[in-house]
C-alpha cells in the first residue's frame, strides 16, 4: 500500500501519511472511548464495502491525517484500499485502482479541487467516482458540483460519513474543526455548532442521555438548543415501547464557549505536553521532530524527509506519567525512570533459578520498550529545554506573568515594543498584545492605536483585517468602565503564588502562576451548590449561563447513578481547548482530598494553542 510520500506530506500528488496508532489505550477510562472509534470505523467500512473493486482514497489534508485515529493500514487494506492521497487541484497521481473515493469536509474550495481531479481523470481513464462528505453534504456543495460539471460523475455515489468526534485518548475526543470560534463569533455562522450538537447526540446514543447540562456563553447555549431539537427529532422517530432507559455513563456535560475565557489559550503552556505543542506542534497525537536527534533504531516510527513522527498518547506508560507535569518536574521524573530501568536490567547479574530467568526473559521486550521510550522522552525534553532556557523565551514568559498579575498593563509594554522593533513573529506579538488587552480589561485608546500603527508599519498594512477580526471577537478591545479581569482574578484566585510545581496543590501549576479561568469555573460548577459561589461573578462573563436537567424521550426523569460512585463529567469546549486545560482537568480528577469525586472527560471542537488560535482569526494573503 502507498502510505508514505517521497517528500513532504503536503506536496502536490503526495501520498497521505498517518502514524500507526494502537487503540487499546482508548478503553482505559471509566467511559470506553473505543466505542466512538468502533462507531466511526463501522460507518466508514459500510460505505467502502458498497463499492466493488479496488479503491484509492483522496482526502483533504486535515481528514487524511485524522483517519489514523479511526482505522489503521491493515484494516483499510482489507477493504480493498490501495492508496490514500492528499486532495490537491490538478491531476491525480497515476493509479490502476478501479475507483476513486473522495472523503472531504463540505467546503467549497475542496469541491473545486475535486472537480479539477475528476475533469483531468476522465481524460485518461475510465474509473468510477465516489464522494463521502464528513459529516454531511450541504446544498451549496451539491450546487458547486453541478456548476463545475461533475455532479453527474457522482450519480448514485454521493454519501454522508457521520464522523462528528474523533477519539484522541481514553478521556479526550475532538471534532478537529479549527474554524468554529471564528465562524460563530466573527461570521455569525452556527454550522459547526450544529455539528457539535450532533457530536453530543452521538455520545448520548453510545453512553446514554446525559441527565444534566450546564453551560456558559452564547455558543454553549446555541449548541444546547440544537441538541434539544435533534433529541426531539430523534425521539419522534423511535418506538415508544422500546424506551427502557439505562443510567447514563456520563452524569453531566458542561459546555464552555471559548469566549468565556479568551486569556487561557494565549498564555504559554508550561506542562510537558503543552510545551511540545507550543514549540513543535502536535497534530492528531503526533509530533514531528528533527530526525537527526534520534539514533537509528529498529522501531517502525514513521520518518518523513528529515523528521521523525512520534506518537503521544496514554498508550505509552512513560508519556502518560509525565505529560501533565509542569516541565520543571519532568527532568527528575525521567531520572527516576532511568534508575528504575537500570535496576531492572541489573537483576540479570544475580544468581537466578531457571524459573526466575524465564520470568526475566519474558519481561525483556517490555523492558526494552521502556528503555526506548525513556530515550525518546529524554531527547524530546532536551529539545524543549533548549528553547525554554533561552533569554527570549524567559523574557516573554516573565512579561506574560506580569500581565496576568496586573503589572504595567495600562501602558505600552517595553517588551512588546522590543518584539515589534526586532520584527519577532507577528503571532507572538499579537498574543502578547491581546493578553495585555484582556488582563487590563481593554487598552486605552492611545495605547491600542499605537500598537496597531506599529504593527502595520512593521509587518505590513495587509494585516489590518486581522487586527479588525481580533477587535470584533473581543481579543483586542478598548478599555471598559468595568474591570472584569481584576474582579475575576481576585474572586476566583486566578493567580497563585508559591504553588509547588513538582507537587502541585492547585491547577495554576499548568501556567506556573495562572489558573485557567475555564477550569476554575468547572471546579466550582461540579461542587455541591458550586454555582452559588459563581453568582457574584457570572455577570462578568458572556451570557447566558444555564443549568438544565434532561428527561427521557417519554418525559420521565432519568435514572440517577449511586451517589458513592465517582461522577463522570464531560467538559465540552466550543471554540477549542489547550493541552494545559486538559492537564488541569486531569489534575482535578486525580485529587484524593476533594469534595467533588469527579472523573472528567474532555470534548472540544479543536485542540489549540495560542498561536493556532490567533492564526484561525488571521486573514491569509491568498484565499485559495
Amino acid at each position: 500500500m502507498g502510505w508514505r510520500g517521497e517528500g513532504r506530506g503536503e506536496e502536490r500528488g503526495s501520498r497521505c501519511v498517518f502514524a500507526e496508532m494502537s487503540s487499546t489505550h482508548l478503553s482505559g477510562g471509566k467511559v470506553n472511548i473505543s466505542r466512538i472509534q468502533d462507531h466511526a470505523r463501522k460507518h466508514l467500512f459500510a460505505l467502502l464495502d458498497k463499492i466493488d473493486g479496488t479503491k484509492d482514497i483522496v482526502t483533504d489534508g486535515a481528514l487524511g491525517s485524522v483517519m489514523g485515529l479511526v482505522a489503521n493500514k491493515p484494516m483499510l487494506k482489507e477493504h480493498n484500499i490501495k492508496t490514500i492521497f492528499h486532495l490537491h487541484p490538478g491531476q491525480l497521481p497515476n493509479s490502476n485502482s478501479e475507483n476513486i473515493v473522495f472523503i472531504i469536509r463540505p467546503q467549497l474550495r475542496f469541491i473545486d479541487h475535486v472537480a479539477d481531479n475528476v475533469h483531468n481523470e476522465v481524460k485518461r481513464s475510465r474509473k468510477d467516482f465516489h464522494i463521502f462528505f464528513v459529516p454531511r453534504v450541504t446544498f451549496l456543495c451539491k450546487k458547486r458540483l453541478e456548476d463545475r460539471g461533475v455532479l453527474g460523475n457522482f450519480e448514485g455515489n454521493l454519501e454522508e460519513l457521520p464522523w462528528h468526534l474523533f477519539p484522541f485518548d481514553n478521556d479526550l475526543v475532538s471534532m478537529e474543526i479549527p474554524t468554529t470560534f471564528k465562524e460563530f463569533h466573527l461570521e455569525s455562522d452556527p454550522t459547526t455548532l450544529h455539528q457539535a450538537a450532533q457530536g453530543l447526540l452521538s455520545l448520548q446514543s453510545l453512553y446514554g442521555i446525559i441527565p444534566r447540562v450546564t453551560g456558559i456563553g452564547p455558543a454553549a447555549q446555541k449548541v444546547f438548543d440544537f441538541l434539544k431539537r435533534l433529541s426531539l427529532e430523534q425521539s419522534s422517530c423511535q418506538n415508544p415501547s422500546s424506551s427502557s432507559i439505562a443510567p447514563s455513563q456520563i452524569d453531566q456535560v458542561i459546555i464552555l464557549d471559548r469566549s468565556v475565557d479568551l486569556l487561557t489559550p494565549l498564555a504559554t503552556q508550561l506542562t510537558y505536553e503543552g510545551l511540545i505543542d507550543e514549540i513543535f506542534g502536535i497534530q492528531n497525537n503526533t509530533v514531528k521532530l528533527p530526525a537527526e536527534h534520534f539514533s537509528s533504531s529498529n522501531d517502525n516510527t514513521p520518518y518523513t524527509a528529515d523528521t521523525k513522527d512520534i506518537i503521544l498518547n496514554s498508550g505509552e506508560e512513560l508519556f502518560a506519567e509525565i505529560r501533565d507535569k509542569n516541565f520543571s518536574a519532568v527532568g527528575p521524573a525521567l531520572s527516576r525512570k532511568a534508575r528504575q530501568i537500570s535496576n531492572q536490567f541489573e537483576e540479570r547479574h544475580g544468581d537466578k533459578t531457571v524459573q526466575e530467568m524465564k520470568l526475566f526473559v519474558s519481561r525483556l521486550p517490555s523492558m526494552m520498550a521502556n528503555k526506548q521510550s525513556l530515550a525518546y522522552h529524554t531527547t524530546i525534553a532536551e529539545l524543549v529545554k533548549k528553547v525554554t532556557d533561552t533569554h527570549q523565551f524567559l523574557e516573554a514568559l516573565q512579561t506574560e506573568q506580569e500581565l496576568m498579575n496586573g503589572i504595567d498593563t495600562d501602558k505600552a509594554h517595553p517588551f512588546i515594543e522590543d518584539c515589534i522593533d526586532r520584527k519577532e513573529p507577528l503571532i507572538k506579538v499579537l498574543r502578547l498584545v491581546c493578553m495585555q488587552a484582556l488582563t487590563n480589561s481593554g487598552l486605552r485608546s492611545k495605547v491600542l492605536e499605537y500598537y496597531k500603527r506599529e504593527i502595520l508599519q512593521t509587518y505590513g498594512f495587509h494585516h489590518a483585517l486581522t487586527l479588525c477580526n481580533l477587535e470584533q471577537v473581543g481579543l483586542l478591545r478598548l478599555q471598559q468602565n468595568q474591570r472584569p479581569y481584576t474582579v475575576l482574578r481576585k474572586a476566583l484566585k486566578l493567580t497563585v503564588e508559591d504553588n509547588d510545581e513538582a507537587s502541585p496543590t492547585d491547577i495554576s501549576y499548568v501556567h506556573s502562576v495562572y489558573a485557567p479561568l475555564s477550569i476554575r469555573l468547572v471546579q466550582h460548577l461540579v461542587r455541591p451548590n458550586g454555582s452559588r459561589a459563581l453568582q457574584d461573578v457570572i455577570g462578568l462573563l458572556p451570557s447566558p449561563a444555564f443549568d438544565e436537567l434532561q428527561t427521557s424521550p417519554s418525559g420521565s426523569a432519568l435514572p440517577v447513578p449511586p451517589s458513592d460512585s465517582p461522577k463522570v463529567v464531560l467538559v465540552f469546549f466550543v471554540g477549542g481547548c489547550t493541552f494545559a486545560e486538559i492537564s488541569a482537568l486531569r489534575f482535578l480528577s486525580q485529587q484524593e482530598v476533594s469534595d467533588t469525586n469527579v472523573e472528567f472527560l474532555i470534548g472540544t471542537t479543536k485542540l489549540i494553542n495560542g498561536s493556532s488560535f490567533i492564526q484561525s482569526l488571521s486573514e491569509p494573503l491568498d484565499h485559495q
